[in-house]
């Protein structure tokens, strides 16, 4: 049944990041400046040239509170890391422990950018060219196919309402929940679970390497590495982990005594054609700014109501372009801009996973009242000194009421999400 006018609040989270697992943990490392880049020795015996990355601490300890020997052997990285934040999300959001009986009213959008190559390059793909099928076990499939996380949330928790995956480079995360949003204005779920799930594999980082977009001048002080707005930044630094977040019917939610922790005023996703200097790797600032509009309206706001912005903000040459799509698109003048924040600067860029990991920082901030710092742009750009006093440095208590979060992914897409504090 349609409701448009169904509000749309969030009631559980849940997140494995690199530098921390659980929310009481994140909020600390995000308080705090807590990098989780580090240096990492697999990268160098591969000769990588960026030989750091956002790799999540004691997973292989973590994940057998959570899951038995026998679901693990059927998991791979983003498998196990989507699972863990899903669970963490399903018993934050103060739901009924999973039964025989299915769910009807719960579905799940879970992206992914890259999932499943570390399967494919360490099992799939050299068992095979070796003639050997056979030893591929049953169990390959149901890691390879591009819905593997999400398929295994929906088994783990017995989810009926839709459950998918959504993939759109490192939009991805951001987009799911554009996704999970109106699927719950349309009344055909009261929960969707979203966000996005991404492994640390070799094969996933390999072509960003070759790229040359990845930062190669810090491997020796790898928690400088990620330096979004920045006048020395080299380049983003990969990361990985999940982050989940439940979206409910505000109906729903007072129904059975939620808590809410923000609710999700407006979205909008698009693409800019790939043409005005838009490219597979660059964005065109008009679709940017359309985007960022479109949800702006959607929430029925104006640019001025903003009052702290998460960035994309990867620490490549988009950054000041990014800032100056932000202002055009919110109508503000430079020295009247929000506040603006990178969880890159923390975590590194998580690809698939990052908008799920950063718009859980964004709702964090939103309801703990404080916005975190990015650490590593002492130095702001020179392009972007005009904005240098919404550059936020060191964390700062905040009273904040409206954050808009966008990312933005190859092949010139977008995707923008507006937060309200509920009151």
């Amino acid at each position: 049944m349609n409701n448009i006018n169904e509000r749309v609040v969030i009631t559980g989270m849940g997140i494995v990041a690199p530098n921390a697992h659980g929310l009481e943990d994140y909020e600390q490392a995000l308080r705090q400046g807590q990098s989780g880049i580090r240096h990492h020795a697999h990268l160098a015996e591969h000769k990588f040239a960026c030989q750091v990355g956002g790799i999540p601490q004691n997973m292989d300890v973590i994940k057998h509170n959570y899951l038995s020997e026998e679901a693990l052997l059927a998991m791979n990285e983003a498998m196990i890391y989507g699972a863990v934040a899903a669970i963490d999300c399903w018993q934050d959001a103060g739901l009924p422990a999973p039964g025989d009986a299915v769910d009807w009213d719960t579905g799940a959008i879970i992206g992914t950018g890259i999932s499943g190559l570390d399967t494919i390059g360490d099992k799939l793909v050299p068992l095979t060219n070796g003639g050997r099928v056979r030893r591929l076990g049953s169990t390959m499939v149901e890691q390879v196919m591009a819905s593997s996380s999400s398929a295994n949330i929906g088994g783990i928790l017995g989810l009926g309402g839709q459950v998918t995956t959504n993939s759109s480079a490192c939009t991805t995360g951001t987009e799911a929940i554009a996704n999970g949003y109106f699927t719950i204005k349309s009344g055909r779920s009261k929960r969707v679970m979203v966000g996005g799930t991404e492994g640390s594999s070799l094969y996933s980082w390999a072509g960003f390497d070759a790229m040359r977009v990845l930062s190669r001048a810090y491997n020796d002080q790898p928690e400088q590495a990620s330096r979004p707005m920045s006048a020395s930044a080299a380049g983003f630094v990969p990361g990985s982990g999940a982050g989940i977040l439940m979206l409910e019917s505000l109906s729903s939610a007072q129904q059975r005594g939620a808590h809410i922790y923000a609710e999700v005023l407006g979205v909008d996703v698009n693409c800019g054609g790939q043409r005005n200097g838009g490219s597979t790797t660059f964005p065109n600032p008009v679709g940017v700014q359309r985007c960022i509009t479109a949800a702006i309206n959607m929430a029925g706001i104006k640019g001025s109501d903003v009052d702290l912005i998460n960035g994309h903000l990867t620490a490549t040459m988009a950054d000041p372009y990014e800032i100056k799509n932000w202002q055009r698109a919110l109508g503000r003048n430079a020295d009247d801009m929000p506040l603006i924040n990178s969880t890159k600067s923390l975590v590194g860029h998580a690809l698939g996973a990052a908008g799920g990991i950063e718009c859980v920082a964004a709702v964090l901030q939103l309801d703990k009242g404080f916005v975190h710092g990015s650490i590593n742009c002492e130095d702001v750009h020179e392009e972007l000194l005009p904005y240098a006093n919404s550059i936020v440095h060191k964390t700062q208590e905040s009273s904040a009421k409206i954050l808009a979060k966008a990312s933005f992914g190859f092949g010139d897409v977008n995707a923008c999400v507006v937060f309200k504090k509920f009151n």
